[in-house]
C-alpha cells in the first residue's frame, strides 16, 4: 500500500500521457475535424506537455469509403503533415492500425518517410497472431509500436497470459489494458495489473491503459493503473469518445502532479474547441443506456443506436440487454 501511495503522490519521468481525441473521439463524429482544430489540438498538447498524439486510424480505403469520412479515419502521411509541419518538438505522432481493417504494407511507409512514430495495434484476443504480424512490419519499418488488447472484460484470465506471452515473445514496446466497455471497477483494474506485470518484467515490456467511462471508472481506473505501475495512460479532451468517452485529459493532468504538464492549456482548448462541437450536437459522455451496457460488459453498439434514435426510454433498453439471447 505504501509503495502504491509513493506512486500515486510523486511523480514518474516514466510516465507517457497519450492523447488520442482525435483518434477515440473522431468515432462520435466520423472523423469531421477541421484543420483549425486538428492545428489546436496538436499546439494544445505541444504546450501542455502531453508526450504522445494519436491521430486517427490507419483504416484501409478499400473497406471503407473515403467520402464518407474526414481524414483522421485514414491518417495519410500529407494530411498529418498539413498539421504538424516540421514538427519542432512536440508530442510523438502516433496512429491506430486495426488487424483486419488496415493495409498496413501498403499504406504504412518505412519510418524514415512518414512523420509518424508509433503504430497502435488494436486486436481483440482472438486476432493476436494477426496483431504480431503488423507489429513485426511495423518494427521493421522503425516504428515503436503497442498492442492494445480490445475487450479484455470478456476474456479468462488463462486466456489473457496465453496472449500476452505471445506478445511477450514478439518485438511490441507497449502492452495496453483496454477496458472497451468501459466494465470494470478499479479492484478489477489491480487484479489485471498484477497479470499484466507478471509478463510484462518477463519480457521487458511496457504498459499502457486505454480506459472508457461508461460507469463513470473512465478516470478511477486510469488512476489506479497509474498506482499500479502502468507509465502509459490514455485521455482525451473533456472525455470525448466512442459512446461514454474516456478519461478526461483535465481530470488526469491535475492528478499527475507532474510539472512538465500544464492544465491551462487544456482548459483554454475544451473552451475555444470542445464545447462548440458538443453546441453543434456532437455527442458523447455518460448516460444511462451506457451504463446498462457497461454493468452488462456487454459492447455499446445498442447504446450508441439508441442515443442516436433519441430514445428516452431507459428502463425498456435495460430489459431489451439483459433479455438478449
Amino acid at each position: 500500500m505504501e509503495k502504491q501511495l509513493e506512486q500515486l503522490m510523486a511523480f514518474r519521468k516514466e510516465i507517457r500521457v497519450v492523447d488520442a481525441t482525435l483518434r477515440d473521439g473522431g468515432l462520435c463524429n466520423d472523423f469531421y475535424f477541421t484543420d483549425e482544430f486538428a492545428r489546436a489540438l496538436y499546439q494544445t498538447n505541444k504546450k501542455a506537455g502531453v508526450d504522445i498524439m494519436e491521430f486517427g486510424y490507419k483504416a484501409s480505403k478499400d473497406m471503407f469509403d473515403e467520402s464518407k469520412f474526414g481524414p483522421w479515419k485514414f491518417c495519410d502521411d500529407e494530411a498529418i503533415r498539413r498539421i504538424v509541419g516540421e514538427k519542432e518538438g512536440g508530442p510523438e505522432i502516433a496512429v491506430m492500425a486495426d488487424v483486419g481493417r488496415t493495409d498496413f504494407r501498403r499504406d504504412i511507409l518505412p519510418k524514415d518517410e512518414s512523420p509518424i512514430d508509433m503504430i497502435r495495434v488494436a486486436c481483440y484476443i482472438h486476432q493476436i497472431p494477426g496483431a504480431i504480424e503488423m507489429i513485426e512490419d511495423a518494427k521493421k519499418k522503425g516504428y515503436k509500436t503497442s498492442c492494445n488488447i480490445m475487450a479484455i472484460s470478456t476474456n479468462q484470465e488463462a486466456d489473457i497470459r496465453v496472449a500476452l506471452n505471445l506478445l511477450g515473445q514478439s518485438p511490441v514496446d507497449v502492452i495496453y489494458i483496454v477496458d472497451s466497455y468501459g466494465s470494470l471497477y478499479p479492484e478489477a483494474m489491480e487484479r489485471l495489473c498484477d497479470v499484466y506485470k507478471s509478463v510484462a518484467h518477463k519480457y521487458g515490456k511496457e504498459l499502457g491503459i486505454h480506459a472508457h467511462n461508461n460507469m463513470q471508472m473512465a478516470f478511477a481506473n486510469t488512476a489506479e493503473a497509474c498506482g499500479d505501475g502502468i507509465n502509459y495512460l490514455d485521455a482525451t479532451y473533456n472525455g470525448m469518445g466512442r459512446g461514454a468517452g474516456n478519461c478526461a485529459m483535465e481530470l488526469l493532468l491535475g492528478f499527475l502532479r507532474n510539472p512538465k504538464y500544464r492544465e491551462y492549456e487544456v482548459f483554454r482548448f475544451i473552451q475555444d474547441h470542445i464545447i462548440p462541437l458538443k453546441e453543434q450536437g456532437v455527442v458523447w459522455g455518460y448516460d444511462l443506456q451506457y451504463l446498462a451496457t457497461g454493468l452488462l460488459n456487454q459492447h455499446p453498439r445498442s447504446a450508441i443506436a439508441f442515443t442516436k434514435d433519441g430514445r428516452k426510454d431507459y428502463g425498456d433498453f435495460y430489459h431489451e440487454l439483459i433479455n438478449i439471447d
